[in-house]
């Protein structure tokens, strides 16, 4: 990954040439190659909209993606999409100007999703339920009306593992963001490509490229979001025991129905001693036909 700069698309040039850098991004674009053909999201010929931002990972997002294809290994075709939110003070004229110097075909929508949010949740709760159903249902819009097929998202690997902490200590249910899933309406595709990034590259990686990093001011201005409450705690598991938060992704990614006690998920039923071991992981949650599952279980309260 040593082209001239007048050979690269215009948001992959002015990149450090230091070796540090080139590892960095050569391990994002691999990652993001891996998410890919992992989880089968690339279809030839697809449209793809790519939500933008103007954070780290969106950034990011659009980078890993745009190099895919300047290579021929992404052959699908790419539309980035900004969601101007209407939050105070949004420079609005920052991804207009940057997208269309890096020639990156774009659309820039406005919704004023902020003033619902403002109104709608009380003083003192997290707008983040809210306000993420308002942006995914306009985003679901745009993408029918631009002819797209996936909806494309900037979440990482970090953003996974703290999903699936929040479900696990406040919802009691074992369950994250996947990297693949199809909406409600079966319409459409919504895509992770960045499902094995770390969000420390990506910060490094946008970094590096002097991106133009736009904060959040609405959530991420919050005090005491259980999502940071889990950041932090991760942080310090990290910290204690480096490599820590890659051994607790690849445990996402190696389940073992029979190994955990949902009954929907593996026929324990079916198994007894000193016959065949019929128990076998149910495709789907589907138990097959004459089998009425016990009725599920309350998460007991910690004592």
């Amino acid at each position: 990954m040593s082209e001239p700069d007048a050979d690269l698309p215009p948001l992959l040039r002015g990149a450090p040439g230091t070796t540090e850098f080139r590892k960095l991004r050569k391990r994002v674009v691999r990652e993001t190659r891996e998410a890919i053909e992992t989880y089968g999201m690339a279809v030839k010929g697809q449209r793809w909209l790519v939500c933008l931002s103007g954070g780290k990972d969106s950034y990011t997002l659009l980078a890993a993606l745009t190099e895919l294809k300047w290579r021929g290994l992404l052959p699908v075709n790419l539309l980035a999409c900004n969601l101007d939110q209407g939050q105070p003070g949004f420079p609005a004229t920052v991804l207009p100007e940057f997208l269309t110097r890096m020639q990156v075909p774009h659309r820039i929508e406005y919704q004023d999703t902020y003033s619902i949010v403002k109104e709608k949740v009380p003083t003192g709760r997290t707008y983040c339920a809210l306000c993420s159903r308002l942006r995914r249902g306009n985003l679901y819009r745009i993408a029918r009306e631009e002819g797209c097929q996936a909806v494309v998202l900037g979440h990482h690997r970090d953003d996974i593992l703290e999903t699936f902490f929040l479900n696990l200590f406040h919802g009691g249910r074992l369950a994250t963001m996947p990297p693949k899933l199809v909406n409600e309406d079966g319409d459409l595709t919504v895509l992770r490509p960045l499902a094995l990034v770390a969000e420390k590259d990506c910060e490094r990686f946008a970094r590096a490229m002097d991106y133009p990093i736009i904060p959040c001011d609405l959530c991420g201005s919050q005090e005491g979001l259980q999502r940071m409450q889990v950041k932090r705690m991760l942080d310090e598991w990290e910290a204690r025991s480096p490599g820590r938060r890659g051994v607790m992704f690849k445990a996402l990614t190696n389940v073992r129905p029979s190994h955990l006690a949902d009954p929907t998920l593996f026929d324990f039923a079916g198994l007894a001693a000193g016959l065949p071991a019929t128990g076998e992981a149910l495709p789907g949650g589907a138990l097959g036909e004459g089998y009425a599952p016990p009725p599920r279980l309350r998460p007991q309260a910690a004592e």
